[in-house]
């Protein structure tokens, strides 16, 4: 559809899709669309068909109806749940990184820079962190200079610390880079507090807004109503409470 992407330029758009396993519909009429520089997080139960969404939108799968457009050319980089990788497999941090095609070193040295793993390079991949593990991710996916990013639960498993570090790795990546963030996330109830929109999942879109107004809409507390009563918590930094304070994060 040529003009399409001079109306409106969205980086993605996702037109009524639909996706099911057998006679189980996954999906049913989803439509949403990616705009430059958003972070956009999506929230939803298990079973809601969170992932299933992310392999549309990554092209791993296809829909059985509806379709996916991306912007000519996007630049997607993808973040996947955290990978199990065979703890016995010897493979360095760099070696990683190089993979599936070797890298030049100084996007590498820059992708570590921006995601604060210097120095792991020569580290065994089966002996980091949790959220080292996830910022390595980050930085593999950063190599393809993203115009969007797209990341599958980045912060399940980490403690609030480490989840609240990776959010403000990505505000700040969003910030510097530019590039539009497109999160999904396994808490129902605590979003971090740069996203411009949430999207409630439930096979359909339930409801989507700025967290203020999803927290408020009768269809995100019939379907979360337990845990913050009833009420979506926005992920507030330090820093967010301290503008008078200097700004340590080193």
């Amino acid at each position: 559809m040529p003009g399409l992407w001079g109306r409106g330029m969205s980086l993605l758009r996702a037109d009524n899709l639909s996706l099911s396993y057998g006679e189980r519909k996954v999906l049913d009429g989803v439509s949403l669309a990616i705009e430059p520089g958003e972070i956009v997080t999506l929230v939803g139960p298990n079973g809601s068909g969170k992932s299933s969404l992310v392999k549309l939108l990554t092209g791993q799968i296809r829909p059985d109806a509806g379709r996916v457009q991306r912007k000519p050319d996007l630049r997607l980089g993808y973040v996947p749940q955290q990978l199990a990788l065979d703890p016995s497999l010897p493979m360095t941090v760099t070696r990683f990184l190089n993979l599936p095609k070797r890298r030049h070193p100084e996007a590498i040295r820059r992708a570590e820079g921006e995601t604060g793993i210097m120095g792991l390079g020569e580290r065994q991949v089966s002996q980091l962190s949790g959220g080292q593990m996830q910022r390595v991710l980050l930085a593999r996916a950063l190599l393809t200079s993203p115009e969007l990013l797209i990341l599958d639960e980045p912060t399940q498993g980490l403690d609030q610390p480490g989840e609240a570090a990776f959010y403000l790795h990505l505000e700040r990546l969003r910030d510097e880079l530019g590039c539009a963030v497109f999160m999904v996330s396994h808490d129902l109830h605590v979003v971090m507090s740069a996203s411009d929109r949430v999207i409630c999942l439930n096979h359909h879109i339930c409801c989507e807004g700025t967290p203020h107004v999803v927290s408020e809409a009768p269809e995100y507390r019939a379907l979360f109503g337990h845990g913050t009563g009833g009420a979506l918590a926005l992920y507030q930094h330090e820093h967010d409470h301290s503008h008078e304070h200097h700004h340590d994060h080193a």
